[in-house]
């Protein structure tokens, strides 16, 4: 067991735009728990929504507050066993120095969706970096891994940006799973952030028909492209109903996966999408959207499926990117030492990075 200092720095919430850098105390491990040093910390667009007040994080209209703060943000991390709690190293499978990430979500263990495996659907649904009740998140020096986590192991030998990937990864191949691409599809992939990114390498593994990308930002469908896309529209400057018609007889794509986080992708996709199509909706959206919903029943019939984390995909990821089927090489594009983590929150937060890493130890 190594020797920590009795405080560390870590990025903690208080409640919307109120996010601040402290000490605070470092963790310890109790009873089948783990701590871990952080080595990276991703920020998500969900880290900068609740950063910024959306209301599905800080509630309104009487509902309560999802966020429960003061907590450590972070959800995005991994990093190394610095120290061992009575009984963890045979309840996790791991050993001092093993490089472990652990899932998002908490499982309460209690619930109906627990007890039947569809653990990441918990009722109480506590995720790292949100709420505290179980454990704070990654952006801090060092962290504690409770005994009801999820951990897997990642190899040694991975760089560092593709550890750093691992959690949004495990989200987009639960996404594309969730859309069941058949060879003959014609598969559309709304927004080319990082989830989308990942989402195009690992929709270019299931070889559909075709693959089409839509985003605003060029740089990003170019690297759309080089991820295995096969048509790339840039709604503001292309038809996008006029492209997707000329791939599909005018029929319509079969597949839409809107991972924007924009009104307009939602729209866009019941407009674009054929009729019987399978719609994927994954994003977190800083505000509430509206649909003629008369096009899901009436008018298509379409099967809209939900895409929420990433159950049972995580050994799927890490393995992905250590045979090197997946990358993270264009993805993530900044880090920054947890001192400038208003800068690196603000740039993760605009269209001039894809994927911003927090490093505690830089």
């Amino acid at each position: 067991m190594k020797i920590l200092g009795p405080d560390m720095e870590a990025v903690v919430c208080h409640g919307p735009k109120d996010y601040r850098l402290q000490r605070v105390a470092t963790p310890t491990a109790g009873p089948r728990e783990l701590v871990i040093r952080i080595d990276a910390c991703g920020i998500c667009a969900s880290d900068c929504k609740c950063h910024s007040g959306a209301k599905m994080f800080w509630g309104g209209d009487g509902q309560d507050s999802w966020v429960k703060p003061p907590v450590i943000a972070g959800h995005e991390f991994f990093g190394h066993v610095v120290s061992i709690g009575e009984g963890a190293a045979e309840h996790f499978n791991v050993a001092m120095d093993d490089r472990v990430i652990a899932e998002q979500i908490v499982p309460c263990e209690k619930c109906r969706f627990c007890r039947s495996g569809k653990y990441w659907m918990c009722e109480v649904h506590n995720i790292f970096g949100f709420q505290r009740e179980v454990a704070d998140g990654g952006m801090a020096e060092y962290m504690r891994i409770p005994a009801n986590a999820i951990v897997h192991k990642i190899p040694k030998s991975m760089p560092v940006e593709d550890a750093a990937i691992v959690e949004p990864l495990s989200c987009a191949i639960h996404t594309v799973n969730r859309g069941d691409i058949q060879l003959d599809d014609v598969v559309v992939i709304a927004g080319a952030g990082p989830l989308g990114l990942c989402m195009v390498q690992v929709a270019h593994l299931k070889t559909p028909k075709k693959l089409v990308v839509i985003d605003l930002v060029p740089e990003r469908l170019e690297l759309a492209l080089s991820y295995g896309a096969d048509v790339v529209i840039n709604p503001r400057e292309q038809d996008a109903k006029a492209i997707i018609n000329s791939l599909t007889d005018g029929y319509g794509c079969d597949v839409y996966i809107e991972t924007t986080g924009a009104p307009i992708g939602v729209t866009q996709g019941l407009d674009l999408i054929r009729k019987l199509g399978r719609f994927v909706e994954f994003s977190v959206f800083g505000a509430e959207t509206s649909a003629d919903w008369s096009i899901i029943g009436d008018r298509k019939e379409l099967d809209v499926r939900g895409a929420h984390l990433g159950p049972y995909t995580y050994p799927v990821a890490i393995d992905l990117l250590h045979r090197g089927l997946v990358t993270s090489k264009g993805i993530v594009t900044h880090n920054f030492p947890l001192s400038h983590w208003e800068d690196a929150f603000a740039l993760a937060n605009s269209i001039d990075s894809i994927k911003v890493l927090l490093k505690p130890h830089s």
